[in-house]
């Protein structure tokens, strides 16, 4: 036997390759369907026998044949105008003998278990029941026919005989109409694309809408997706009837122009827009046993005939002919929805096979969807938590005011460590907090709040700034031995116009005067909170009226692509160009700084949490402040109210006269009643007329119900029921009773 090298053989074309048992990639394929009876049978392809005088057997090469490597022509069969070439000339050129006595048109001869030989599979039908060759350079996407094989006529183009599907019996597709998936390997790279679009969503809505991008119009001319309302979320069990709500449609444009073709309008075209927003289950309905069956069914099956209605309405007409599909979506313990996929009647019907990639679209869309919801309960909870350590609103103390922005470090992560405040004090001061908790997790987020919380109590007891820091640095030690921060406190007190200043650790602030310049207040920086062992030191400095304050976090200055000083510096320039831009008789306004601010981040500059605080000083003037000592004795109570009447008359507020003297006389009594050193009365006229009694002992009074037969005991009943605020703070040497009254 000789043997022949391969490389003189024509290689036929991977689709015209018989599978063999020993090929796995066989187990992809579909197993050929036989013809229907009375359906005439498949031509075989032979070799015709010619007369041996041909120019093929002088080795000359004819317009039919195609050369080789080595620049031999092989024929492939035909000649000039499908002229058969002689079976002698493929011999001569290929070094194969020809069979002999072959009649024209019978069988050929089996091709080798290599499949470079001839087959039997008629001319059109092999990309219908062949399998892809492996050097197919890329995965196969269904798109629409091109012009020039829809110019083709016959079978020989179209792989249609008699212009009509063999299988589905269903004419071509029209130009333009996305062509249906024939192969199983083109349901399996479609299913695989599919999946991973679907999976790129991280929420609700990208997951739905890669579900109809990637349906639409590959399977299905339409699709409809419903989903339960409201979701339910991991263990939760529902209660109440199951409702479900039309979350999403889409569908093929009408007009959508297709490589120079316009697809036709569906006839009749089901109109979207008129289907029922919101289908409520019946238990023990024909809806409830297709959803509780969870396999995808056919619209013209029984059971999916009568629950379409309930779920659609009757006002949308589904195509007949298995043109259908309705797939419940099951998530991980139920089922969560469903998806209807629509053909239109001039594209071919659904295959059996599509209820298995409608099954697997609906399985990855339906665990997808589970995912995205408990996704969005966890940053919901991230989400109140950061918000719930947060201050909700600022407050509005007498002589300054604030604003105050919060940055998280990503979207994905909405929880960190960083903090500020602003706390009331008595006397009309205010405490200003910024703090950072190493991290931005939830563990961060945590800490953060019992560090604010403690800083609360303590600014509640009004102990100097360095105090409390120290305080706590204590309790961070009490929460873990890793339990770092950084913090900033600052007092401002508008009478004085002085701010104190500790800090722990923290960035220092920068104070905007009032002309335009900005500085970098030179603050000891200490060490942080949690070191244990370290002694902060408090600095007081001027705090001008018309001065701005800035406290921030190190998020706001520091990032990968900056050090801290260079960041500080950038802050201080933007904020004195900003400044620059309002005139120096005319500080910038609160808000528009702080945007102005967070404007100066980069792209790559945000790599931690952000807390901003902006404080403006306005102050309080002292012509707008009168203060007295009185000695606790029995006359203090009289001199305190022709004190007071003085005062109003200078401000011109008479006609509050009566309610400050009935109320100064009532708080100064209580006062003298125990004190042991001279009491304190204050009064400040700001938007509201303020008057502030202090004395050495430490017991607040508290709001009580009187009995007929006591002496005392009415004057905070009396207070409360006059003034508009009122209350009571206790200090580090006592305590001080204020209250308020509104003046026009």
């Amino acid at each position: 036997m000789t043997e022949h090298p391969t490389s003189h053989e024509r290689r036929q074309p991977s689709a015209a390759r018989p599978t063999t048992p020993a090929d796995p990639r066989g187990a992809l394929l579909r197993t050929p369907e036989p013809p229907a009876p009375g359906a005439p049978g498949l031509p075989a392809q032979g070799r015709p026998v010619v007369t041996p005088a041909s120019p093929e057997a002088a080795g000359m090469p004819t317009p039919g044949s195609t050369p080789v490597s080595d620049g031999t022509p092989v024929s492939d069969g035909q000649g000039p105008i499908g002229t058969p070439v002689p079976a002698d000339a493929r011999a001569a050129a290929t070094g194969t003998p020809a069979a002999s006595g072959s009649p024209a048109g019978s069988q050929g001869p089996p091709a080798p278990s290599g499949g470079h030989g001839p087959t039997d599979v008629p001319a059109g039908s092999g990309p219908e029941h062949s399998q892809p060759s492996a050097t197919e350079p890329g995965p196969h996407r269904p798109r629409p026919a091109p012009e020039a094989a829809e110019a083709k006529a016959g079978t020989e183009a179209t792989g249609h005989q008699g212009g009509k599907d063999r299988r589905t019996g269903q004419s071509p597709p029209a130009p333009g109409t996305p062509m249906p998936m024939r192969r199983d390997g083109d349901r399996l790279r479609f299913v695989g694309a599919a999946t991973r679009r679907i999976a790129r969503g991280i929420d609700l809505d990208e997951i739905v809408m890669g579900l109809c991008r990637a349906t639409v119009p590959t399977f299905s001319d339409a699709i409809l997706v419903y989903l339960r309302d409201p979701l339910p979320v991991g263990d939760e069990r529902p209660t109440g009837p199951v409702v479900l709500r039309l979350r999403r449609t889409d569908r093929i444009p009408e007009d959508r122009d297709t490589e120079g073709f316009l697809l036709p309008a569906l006839q009749p075209e089901p109109d979207l827009g008129i289907t029922a927003e919101l289908c409520t289950v019946r238990p023990g309905g024909a809806l409830n046993e297709v959803l509780r069956g969870v396999r995808p069914v056919f619209a013209d099956a029984p059971a999916a005939r009568a629950a379409l209605p309930e779920l659609i309405g009757d006002n949308l007409t589904v195509p007949g002919g298995q043109r259908a599909i309705l797939a419940p979506l099951r998530g991980r313990r139920r089922v969560i929805g469903a998806a209807l996929f629509l053909r239109r009647p001039d594209r071919p019907a659904f295959e059996t096979d599509d209820l298995l990639v409608a099954a697997q679209l609906a399985t990855h869309s339906a665990l997808g969807i589970d995912k995205a919801v408990l996704y969005g309960r966890e940053a919901y909870i991230a989400d109140e938590l950061q918000r719930t350590m947060l201050p909700e609103t600022l407050p509005r103390p007498t002589g300054v005011r604030l604003a105050s922005r919060y940055l998280p470090a990503a979207e994905t992560a909405r929880v960190g460590g960083d903090w500020y405040d602003a706390i009331p004090l008595p006397g009309s001061r205010v405490a200003l907090v910024v703090g950072d908790v190493m991290g931005h997790s939830m563990t961060s987020a945590a800490i953060m709040g019992q560090l604010r919380t403690t800083a609360q109590t303590l600014a509640g007891l009004d102990l100097p700034p360095q105090e409390v820091l120290h305080h706590l640095d204590e309790q961070a030690q009490r929460l873990g031995t890793d339990r770092m921060a950084t913090c900033l406190y600052a007092v401002y007190d508008p009478v004085a116009h002085r701010i104190t200043i500790a800090n722990a650790g923290h960035p220092p602030p920068v104070l905007l005067h009032l002309g335009g310049r900005a500085e970098v207040l030179r603050v000891p920086p200490g060490a942080p909170i949690g070191v244990g062992g370290v002694d902060f030191e408090a600095v007081e400095l001027d705090a001008p009226a018309g001065a701005t304050l800035l406290l921030y976090t190190d998020g706001l200055v520091e990032s990968r692509l900056r050090d801290v000083w260079t960041g500080i510096e950038q802050l201080r320039e933007r904020i004195a160009a900003t400044a620059a831009l309002t005139g120096p008789d005319h500080p910038p306004p609160l808000e528009a700084l702080c945007d102005e601010v967070l404007d100066m981040l980069g792209p790559g500059d945000r790599d931690d949490d952000i807390a901003l605080l902006a404080a403006r000083f306005d102050g309080i003037a002292p012509s707008d402040v009168a203060l007295w000592h009185l000695d606790p004795e029995d006359s203090a109570p009289g001199r305190a109210r022709r004190l007071a009447r003085k005062a109003l008359a200078r401000w011109d507020m008479e006609d509050l006269t009566d309610s400050v003297e009935l109320l100064v006389s009532e708080v100064v009594t209580n006062a003298v009643r125990y004190a042991s050193r001279p009491v304190t009365l204050r009064l400040l006229r700001t938007d509201v007329l303020r008057c502030e009694v202090a004395d050495d002992v430490p017991q607040l009074p508290r709001l009580r119900q009187a009995r007929a037969t006591d002496e005392g005991g009415r004057g905070l009943l009396l207070v409360n029921k006059l003034a508009k605020r009122w209350g009571a703070t206790r200090l580090s040497t006592g305590k001080v009773v204020w209250f308020e009254l509104p003046h026009e």
